[in-house]
């Protein structure tokens, strides 16, 4: 097969999933459209073949006209069975496989062969989880794709890390294919246009058949003005009303369920610090990747603290944590960050400037009677002592850590 002429590698990824490499267990890359994950395959296939120069490379590309004749299950078994090697290993490579019906169950019987090594990619949550659940369970492991973080995106574009590498960053987000780009907002605008409009219609409006793609599109703007704030269905509902738009509270919930099925938006649930519980109404939304999220309204001043709280939550992401929004008692604590068992809490703000946002910021994180390490993240470039203990991280020096 042919590689791509510029192939950046994606250390971190490759890194994790090596120690998987070479097992009965099928690795499954999931994430939004042009993250990165095909791209991600080919750096693997480039590892295999540097190692084993003869390897049987079985890759099936379901973007590609090339396997148009791959329509069903069988066609899918079929293609990978007549491709197969007898007694020696098969690596077996399978990009957005969720537009086969029944995929899974192509994957079930290929892993029954231990000589078979299983690669697939999708950019739907809810079939590469819950048929893959349903179907294989304990056989499957799955590695989250994001768009570039701040330290990838520096590396991919060959910039040096200052203020200006951070406001592109955050100005056109980090999805791989840029670096083929001119940074200025005519040509890269076009390009996330484009990268928007496949998600919304393809993963969107035709997987789900939907019919009101007017309101479809009114959400996702809604959802892009309202970055970090606390609602639900039902707000989005009355405030729909207000604007003589009347839908459903359970039609409201299922339009959010597909956008973030197809990883535009990330719902954050509200946990209880007190009750150790998770709220059953309200949540924040907020999106996969900032310069797509900026074409839907816009690059704006008045968004820089949402778009600032965004950056966090997604580097978080990256940085393999669970994240929730915390409540202790009616006091917001903005990110509470999970891994391995540690926790680590984050107040975001744009600027701490006066006694007032001091006491907010700080005092929230300092009600929370654990250990855990706990932190103030602004866009101030001042980097100092820390504040009874918590610390105060400029942005460009959090998202490098």
């Amino acid at each position: 097969m042919k590689f791509p002429k510029v192939l950046k590698k994606r250390k971190g990824y490759i890194e994790r999933i090596k120690p998987f490499m070479r097992k009965s267990v099928a690795k499954v890359l999931t994430g939004q459209r042009r993250v990165g994950k095909s791209f991600l395959l080919y750096q693997l296939i480039e590892e295999i073949l540097f190692e084993e120069p003869d390897a049987n490379i079985i890759y099936i590309n379901l973007e590609d006209f090339t396997f148009n004749a791959l329509q069903t299950s069988e066609d899918l078994h079929s293609y990978i069975i007549t491709n197969s090697k007898a007694n020696q290993r098969n690596y077996i490579f399978v990009d957005e496989i969720q537009d086969i019906p029944e995929f899974e169950k192509v994957i079930r019987s290929l892993l029954l062969n231990e000589d078979n090594d299983i690669y697939i990619t999708g950019s739907n949550a809810k079939m590469l989880s819950g048929e893959l659940a349903t179907y294989l369970s304990g056989r499957y492991i799955e590695f989250k794709v994001y768009s570039l973080s701040y330290p990838e995106f520096l590396e991919f574009h060959e910039l040096s890390e200052n203020e200006k590498s951070y406001t592109l960053y955050s100005r056109y987000g980090g999805l791989p294919y840029l670096l083929n780009l001119p940074l200025e907002d005519e040509t890269v605008n076009e390009y996330l246009k484009s990268v928007y409009s496949t998600i919304v219609f393809r993963d969107v409006v035709s997987r789900y058949k939907l019919r009101n793609t007017q309101f479809l599109e009114k959400l996702i703007q809604f959802l892009s003005e309202n970055i970090g704030n606390l609602f639900s269905a039902k707000n989005i509902s009355d405030y729909l009303k207000s604007q003589h738009t009347t839908i459903s509270v359970n039609q409201i919930q299922n339009y959010i369920e597909y956008l973030s099925n197809a990883f535009l938006i990330h719902r954050v649930e509200r946990y209880d610090l007190i009750g150790k519980r998770v709220f059953e109404i309200g949540e924040k939304y907020y999106f996969e990747n900032m310069g797509i999220r900026n074409i839907v309204v816009g690059y704006r001043i008045t968004d820089k603290a949402k778009i600032l709280e965004n950056l966090v939550y997604n580097h978080l992401l990256y940085k393999g944590y669970e994240v929730k929004v915390g409540y202790y008692g009616d006091k917001e604590i903005d990110f509470i960050a999970e891994k391995k068992g540690e926790k680590l809490y984050i107040q975001v703000a744009l600027k701490i400037d006066c006694e007032k946002t001091i006491e907010r910021e700080f005092g929230n994180l300092l009600k929370i009677q654990d250990n855990y390490p706990k932190m103030v993240i602004t866009e101030d470039t001042f980097n100092g002592n820390s504040y009874e203990g918590i610390r105060y991280l400029p942005i460009r020096q959090f998202l490098m850590e």
